[in-house]
């Protein structure tokens, strides 16, 4: 990224609301349950980011147990062209179009309402984050909103902005060394929450916004912090969280650890 972070419709919140550049779809989830099919494609890629070790404790939650009520959970995926993706995807990139799936998932909004989203992930990995957010629907994880990040013209400065949960954008790392493919170019990680979750980049809080949720002793609604619902959802799925780096990206969660 530039200094942005790794980065749905969703209704503001009684939380501060950050600037929004992108849409906000509100429309309620479907009440069908709909079976999600994937082609699962895989691929092997090579990843330079390193990871370190957190220098900062993150404090400990319990994980909830289902909330019953609300429409039926429905998460689906569908192939995708490069017209699908006109700013997130170019020639050169480390994935094909064909090798990602479009997911179209609930979830459920800081309004308390059910919402429905889209994120791009690689293929083979489709059924499993369907699978992180139906738990996470399942247990009334408040998300802000979830669209692809298309719809912000490809920059994740402006998604993270608007606080919007995403998955694959062909981009570089957003780090301090030579440059390297973020694990987002290759459809295998995802950013939920970036105004609760920021990326504490050497002193940078990414995006500016997140500030008031750099102290993560105070758990407030939609947070990655340590045994909670959403780093315990991914980790269940054998997601790695950023939430542990020595420059914390609490937003970011990813297959590789980077």
């Amino acid at each position: 990224m530039l200094l942005a972070a790794c980065g749905s419709s969703g209704s503001p919140s009684a939380e501060p609301q950050p600037a929004t550049t992108g849409p906000a779809t509100t429309e309620p989830a479907t009440t069908t349950t709909l079976a999600a099919t994937t082609t699962v494609q895989s691929t092997t890629t090579t990843r330079a980011r390193p990871t370190t070790t957190a220098t900062r404790p993150a404090p400990t939650t319990a994980a909830t147990q289902p909330v019953p009520g609300g429409p039926p959970f429905s998460g689906t995926a569908v192939r995708v062209t490069a017209a699908d993706l006109p700013f997130s995807w170019r020639p050169g990139c480390p994935v094909a179009p064909e090798d990602l799936r479009k997911l179209q998932l609930s979830f459920w909004g800081f309004d308390d309402q059910a919402h429905t989203g889209e994120l791009v992930v690689h293929a083979s990995e489709a059924q499993a984050v369907i699978g992180v957010f139906e738990r996470l629907y399942e247990r009334r994880f408040p998300i802000r909103r979830m669209e692809v990040i298309d719809v912000y013209g490809g920059s994740d400065d402006a998604s993270i902005a608007a606080d919007n949960t995403s998955g694959f954008n062909c981009r570089n790392a957003v780090s301090s060394g030579p440059p390297t493919w973020s694990a987002h170019a290759y459809g295998r990680a995802i950013d939920v929450n970036p105004v609760e979750n920021p990326y504490i980049l050497n002193g940078t809080v990414l995006p500016p916004a997140g500030a008031p949720y750099v102290d993560r002793r105070n758990v407030r609604p939609g947070m990655a912090v340590r045994g909670g619902e959403l780093v315990a959802a991914f980790a269940a799925a054998g997601w790695s969280w950023g939430g542990v780096w020595a420059n914390p990206d609490y937003q970011h969660f990813s297959t590789s650890g980077n």
